[in-house]
This record gives C-alpha cells, sequence and structure tokens, in this order.
C-alpha cells in the first residue's frame, strides 16, 4: 500500500463525507477508500471537529458530515463538480496576497488548463486598471482561473465578457436577481457593484501561453469591515435578497456555467456571446462618458459591441469610435 501524506488522507476523508451527506459511512469503508487504517480515519475526524466542522458519529453506522464552518474549503466545492476541466485542480489557501499573482506563477510553472486559485482570504486584490479588490474573510468568493485557450492574442479580451456573463447567468439562477454589466465585466444591481472581474495574459510573441482570470463575488456579509468608499459603491447579494448562500454550491454553479459558454466559445467564436453580453449590459443606447488611460474623456452614445469584443461609441459627429479599454460613468 502506498503510504499517503496526512493532509491528503484528511482533505480525501473531507470530500467523501460531502459526496455522502445524506448517508453514513463506516470507518471501515473510508479506510478502504482511501488507503489508510480507521485509526488514522479517527484520528482525522477528530481534527475536523477541532477545525468547526460538525459530524455525526454513530456506533455501527459510521460518520455523517452535518455541518461544515463558515467559509470555503478545496473538499466542499470539489465534492460533485460535474465539469470536464475547469476546478478539477484547485488549489486552495486559507488566505493569500492575490489569487491572481499566485495563478501567474503557477502558470508561468506549468499548471494546467483549468486550475483555480481560491481562498477565504485575499489581503491585496487586484482589479481592472490598477483598482483593488476588497475580501472579507471567508464570506465571498475570490479565485482566478488558469485557462490555455487556443486563441490569437487580441481574441483574449473576448473571455472577460465571456465572464460576466458567466457572473449574471449564476447569480440570477442561485439568487433570482437580474444584474446588469457595465462594459466590460463590473457586474452591478441597482448601481451597487457585485462582481469584478481582470483578467491577464502571458504569451511569447502571438503565442498564447495562458489566460488568467480573477473573479471577486461579493456574496454573503453586510460589507461594514470595508472602507465607507467602497461600501458607498459595493453591495452583496445577502445584503439585497436577506438570504445566506453557500460558497461552495456556489462556485460549483459558476465553473459549471463558465465551462459550458467556453465551450461554445471554442467551437463557436464570440458572436455566440456577443448578444448574451448585450442582453444585459447597462447604458446601451444612452448617453456615456469613457474615460480612457491617461485622463482622456470621450462622451456619446453607447451602441453595443462589435464581433471583436470592443465597445462602439457613437459621438456627436455620427462616427463610431472604438474603445479597446476604459473606465466608464454615467448620469445616475
Amino acid at each position: 500500500m502506498v503510504r499517503k501524506p496526512a493532509n491528503y488522507s484528511k482533505k480525501a476523508i473531507l470530500t467523501l463525507l460531502y459526496e455522502h451527506r445524506n448517508e453514513f459511512l463506516s470507518g471501515q469503508k473510508i479506510s478502504e477508500l482511501i488507503g489508510c487504517s480507521r485509526t488514522a480515519v479517527w484520528k482525522h475526524i477528530q481534527s475536523l471537529l477541532e477545525e468547526g466542522f460538525l459530524i455525526e458519529s454513530v456506533q455501527k453506522k459510521g460518520y455523517r458530515l452535518m455541518q461544515s464552518p463558515d467559509g470555503l474549503n478545496e473538499p466542499a466545492v470539489a465534492a460533485g463538480l460535474k465539469t470536464k476541466r475547469l476546478g478539477r485542480t484547485i488549489r486552495f489557501y486559507e488566505s493569500i496576497e492575490s489569487t491572481q499573482k499566485e495563478a501567474l506563477r503557477l502558470a508561468d510553472e506549468g499548471a494546467e488548463d483549468g486550475t483555480v486559485v481560491l481562498t477565504n482570504e485575499q489581503t491585496n486584490g487586484r482589479g481592472r486598471l490598477g483598482h483593488t479588490w476588497q475580501s472579507q474573510r471567508g464570506t465571498n468568493i475570490a479565485m482566478s482561473m488558469i485557462l490555455r485557450p487556443s486563441l490569437p492574442i487580441e481574441k483574449t479580451p473576448q473571455l472577460t465578457l465571456l465572464t460576466a456573463v458567466a457572473a449574471t447567468d449564476v447569480i440570477e439562477k442561485v439568487t433570482g436577481l437580474t444584474c446588469g454589466i457595465k462594459w466590460p465585466n463590473d457586474i452591478l444591481y441597482n448601481g451597487k457593484k457585485l462582481v469584478g472581474i481582470l483578467t491577464e495574459l502571458q504569451a511569447e510573441a502571438t503565442y498564447v501561453k495562458a489566460v488568467v482570470i480573477g473573479i471577486g463575488i461579493n456574496v454573503n456579509g453586510d460589507l461594514s469591515d470595508l472602507p465607507e468608499s467602497v461600501r458607498q459603491v459595493a453591495g452583496s447579494l445577502e445584503l439585497i435578497t436577506g438570504k445566506r448562500y453557500a460558497l461552495a454550491p456556489f462556485i460549483q454553479e459558476f465553473f459549471e456555467c463558465f465551462e459550458a459558454l467556453y465551450t461554445t466559445y471554442l467551437h463557436e467564436g464570440f458572436q455566440s456571446i456577443r448578444p448574451l453580453w448585450e442582453q444585459r449590459a447597462l447604458n446601451l443606447g444612452n448617453v456615456i462618458k469613457v474615460r480612457k488611460p491617461g485622463g482622456h474623456i470621450l462622451e456619446g452614445v453607447a451602441r453595443g459591441i462589435n464581433n471583436e469584443g470592443v465597445l462602439l461609441l457613437q459621438k456627436s459627429d455620427g462616427t463610431l469610435a472604438q474603445v479597446y479599454s476604459a473606465d466608464i460613468e454615467w448620469d445616475k
């Protein structure tokens, strides 16, 4: 028998308990499935109890997971996941400076397509155009996905728009809320930001080595730990609906939705995603201000996006300007 590391055995036991939440698993069955002794199983169960997991133990029946502590853990996300590649490898951290920074490092070291970096607390998250992303411990989703698509470099920004579609679809499926997308990737509900997305690229010449997509979702919590400046513009699903949501099933729904859209995109191109994005887009047909890097401001009517994912802005003289990267503003 191959000896497994202790932390592997405990993680394997927890995964089994999640996969069989509606039934008891005997110590003997667990020991056979993961290849460790029944004494080791008992010790790992005690360790999980100390970590805050509520596990029912009944003589001659075995163990059953009743309740988990707040926040995330890798087995909760992995158990029952239906994707083919996305999330099949998870690098989980209780706390990390930035999932994006770690995912970029792992991608550079050769991490496989579909690898996800996930954390309970992100202490120095990054957003688009130098913005930051605040992440409350154990209440929200902060993660980064490593993808290795066979795409020209100029098409990779389209994956940002695809991610925004997946996020709005999952929020509606889980909560019933219909959110809007502020180009290219902020997800808003009644003006409050719920989701932020950051896409970064690793490439050589014209060859895409990896695309790393970071996503933060304000799921639970009242945001009281965040600065006032953040609370003025941000919201959470719990604040809006009054309900608290389990994070692991939420992530599983996102992975499955994203992978389905991503597979369609790779086979059919961005024209299959464009109408889905425009259905959710905020202020199409309205006057907006586009603040480009460097401070230059354009004003015009938002006319949608083209098949490359570029924002089309109709200026006062009737001409169309193509916007590739900018902050968008409008009168509230």
